[in-house]
């Protein structure tokens, strides 16, 4: 293995980990389509056995044998003991780490793994019957846990707007811990997200859509009639708001959970679990 120590936290090689954002790593690198960072290791081991090049690690010294040996070992077995040997592995003591990040690493180690190229919306709609479209979700945390939840469910996929958190952040990975990588997913481009283009672009693939939200015409989401469709497409707006007047006008049904003790609604990512629990029955 290329084990690289390391003692001074401004050793440009640490770039790509601190100093470097996630917007630049998505889009600055040659050759596209980039990279991004995955941290734990079993979010680590599923983004590989997703097919997930790796690029390089950081790991914690304390972290090489617990932690970081099992993904050594998947780096071997998926991806050759070629790559295990030419990758840069980056070792520091934890006091270094964490004066280069700013705080504690989870578990002690991160990677950096190539993207793949994204797949179009219309690619995306073949063959799904049940999927989730997060409008405008900018919560790293609650893209995480909905696309949990929509893996752990029995969706066919995750659909987001284009302003919504990229998947592949590092903490909308962590949270979701590596279903990400299990779960197909797909981001409109920004001309596709405006207004109430990508629900048209959903109709034309026979998807019906479903906005949550509270209106007058809001119907429980326990409702037998919206199950009985063939392709469901779950709308979810983002915290706060909810989805646009707009949007929520041209669906084809409103639905919305029924709540007590004066509650008002659900967190995004709560409310996603039940719909997709009830309208997967």
């Amino acid at each position: 293995m290329n084990l690289i120590e390391i003692k001074d936290i401004n050793a440009p090689e640490l770039d790509l980990f601190a100093r470097v954002t996630e917007p630049q790593l998505r889009g600055c690198f040659d050759p596209e389509p980039g990279v991004f960072l995955a941290e734990t290791g079993s979010v680590i081991l599923r983004a590989l056995e997703a097919g997930y090049e790796p690029m390089s690690m950081l790991v914690e010294s304390e972290r090489l044998e617990a932690e970081a040996r099992p993904v050594f070992e998947a780096v071997e077995k998926i991806c050759g003991a070629d790559k295990l040997d030419s990758i840069p592995i980056y070792v520091a003591p934890r006091e270094v780490v964490t004066n280069l990040v700013g705080y504690h690493l989870v578990r002690g180690l991160w990677m950096a793994l190539r993207r793949k190229p994204e797949v179009s919306v219309a690619d995306f709609c073949v063959g799904k019957k049940r999927i989730a479209v997060l409008y405008d979700v900018v919560n790293p945390a609650n893209v995480g846990a909905i696309i949990r939840s929509a893996a752990a469910l029995g969706m066919d996929g995750v659909l987001l707007t284009h302003p919504s958190v990229d998947p592949l952040t590092r903490r909308t990975a962590r949270v979701s811990m590596g279903t990400v990588f299990q779960i197909p997913w797909a981001r409109a481009s920004l001309e596709e997200s405006e207004g109430v283009t990508l629900l048209d672009i959903l109709r034309s693939f026979g998807f019906k859509t479903v906005a949550m939200a509270l209106t007058s015409d809001s119907t429980n989401v326990d409702n037998d009639e919206i199950r009985s469709n063939e392709k469901l497409a779950v709308i979810l707006g983002t915290e706060g708001t909810g989805l646009p007047k707009d949007v929520i006008a041209a669906c084809d049904y409103r639905v919305m959970i029924p709540m007590h003790h004066g509650v008002d609604s659900l967190n995004v990512a709560a409310a996603s679990a039940i719909s997709f629990w009830e309208l997967m029955k």
